[in-house]
């Protein structure tokens, strides 16, 4: 037996509702889209009806360009630069792309790379590069040798606008990533159109601006097990959430599940972890709400507080393999757990 799931992995909780106690209505646009593979909402609070439009409009289509752009399996920007790597060429690449690789390099040296967007090849292994995927069990051979490989974006080389590998397994998946700088650049856009208030929700990655009229934006993180809540949060203006989990991508084979998270130091999926959530503010709160939940679920039990010290986090929350609940005390001062949570522990 076998069972294949897909899944957004933070909801927006019940604050959302676009009518009030009153039965009227409130002044909340919002439009909706799918793009990188998952939902993508962007709602708004109390603007003009015409701006609003077209700059949810500008948003979607930023969306829309990176998803096509930065695509890893598909024609694309990325899809020939993953070409050119594995052939040892060199290729151009655009300017906004290379800074977001160096970026995204930055993050990955900083994290002992388990943040790694250059094992693509992995990936496509697992099966997890499509939206449908087989339950499979890759080649162990393979595996053994594309994780030998130690492909990371270390091996890049970007410079008079072009990129080359030194090393040939390097295939890049900016899955991990691209969500957080959606987020950023959807912010900018919005702000630059003079829109305070909105939440804007990638498929679980969220980040909020402004408030919901006299109250802050309200969130709920997903319960990695069970339909339901786990804890709900108010987010405040420029804060972002992101979660990674075992439950957004996975397959189950025999009894077993295995995840599309892979630990870059075994090249299979991890087991020891359901889901990291992790809340952010300041520059580049989306990208680092995204690609840093990755090493802390990767972490594991004994590495991830650490592992967020060293990155920067404060504000983090674990579910572990049995569904035990860890969180940071600045983050447990911020949420209100669902009643039949078992009490969590808190930690510094």
């Amino acid at each position: 037996m076998s069972l294949i799931h897909r899944a957004i992995g933070l909801a927006l909780a019940g604050a959302l509702v676009v009518l009030t106690g009153c039965n009227r209505p409130e002044p909340v646009q919002r439009q909706q889209s799918f793009v990188f593979g998952t939902l993508v909402e962007v709602t708004v609070y109390g603007e003009e009806t015409t701006v609003v439009q077209q700059s949810l409009q500008t948003v979607l289509g930023e969306f829309d360009r990176l998803h096509r752009a930065w695509h890893p399996w598909e024609p694309g920007a990325m899809e020939t630069i993953n070409t050119a790597l594995a052939m040892g060429r060199r290729v151009p690449i655009d300017a906004e792309l290379a800074a977001r690789i160096e970026d995204a390099r930055k993050i990955a040296i900083a994290s002992d790379h388990l943040f790694n967007p250059a094992i693509g090849n992995l990936v496509r292994l697992w099966g997890f590069h499509n939206d449908a995927f087989t339950p499979r069990l890759p080649e162990a051979g393979e595996q053994a040798r594309l994780t030998r490989a130690q492909p990371r974006l270390t091996d890049l080389v970007i410079k008079d606008g072009k990129i080359h590998s030194t090393n040939p397994a390097v295939r890049i998946d900016l899955g991990g990533y691209a969500k957080g700088y959606a987020l950023d650049l959807a912010a900018q856009r919005l702000r630059e159109a003079g829109i305070r208030n909105a939440l804007i929700n990638i498929g679980g990655n969220v980040m909020a601006l402004g408030r919901r009229g006299d109250r802050p934006w309200h969130i709920a993180i997903q319960h990695p097990r069970r339909p339901g809540i786990l804890a709900e949060l108010d987010l405040l203006d420029g804060e972002a959430v992101g979660t990674s989990g075992d439950y957004q991508r996975f397959f189950e084979l025999k009894g077993k599940r295995y995840c599309h998270l892979l630990d870059p130091r075994s090249g299979g999926p991890v087991e020891h972890t359901q889901a990291i959530t992790v809340l952010t503010a300041g520059a580049h709160a989306g990208v680092r709400s995204d690609a840093l939940s990755k090493p802390l679920f990767v972490a594991g039990p004994h590495n991830w507080l650490a592992m967020a010290q060293n990155t920067g986090i404060t504000h983090a929350l674990r579910v572990d393999a049995h569904g035990h609940v860890t969180v940071t005390s600045a983050l447990a001062a911020r949420l209100k757990f669902a009643p039949d949570i078992p009490a969590p522990t808190s930690l510094p």
